[in-house]
């Protein structure tokens, strides 16, 4: 059964820097596509970026040039790193695992399972005040 587990939420002031990570288990048999999606109250879910099995990163434009996705195959981890938050990435943040391949970018209505993505974490507060 595969898992997907992130730690608590977080707060920080406009300006500042948080780092959210998330480790994957029972996923078989190669390395998955991870990433992160997020959705605020009354917000599309929507990318915010995602690692591919062979380490290729995509970042949506909102937060590309601040956030840095890594990923650590050896303890089945994905992080995101979040530097010069704004009140605008107030969300809950899910982490995401799939098998390889090529999948959408466009956001979605709900942030849960989806044929694209089909294994969610529980979400984690991220509160930029």
């Amino acid at each position: 059964q595969v898992q997907l587990v992130e730690p608590g939420g977080s707060s920080v002031q406009a300006g500042g820097s948080l780092r959210i990570s998330c480790t994957v288990s029972g996923f078989t048999p190669d390395d998955p596509d991870m990433g992160w999606y997020r959705q605020a109250p009354g917000d599309a879910c929507e990318l915010v970026s995602t690692v591919t099995s062979d380490s290729i990163k995509d970042y949506s434009d909102a937060v590309k040039g601040r956030f840095t996705i890594s990923r650590d195959d050896a303890n089945n981890a994905v992080t995101l790193q979040m530097n010069n938050l704004t009140p605008k990435d107030t969300a809950v943040y899910y982490c995401v695992a799939a098998q390889a391949g090529r999948k959408p970018r466009a956001p979605m209505a709900y942030c849960r399972p989806n044929v694209w993505w089909p294994y969610w974490g529980q979400g984690t507060q991220v509160t930029v005040s």
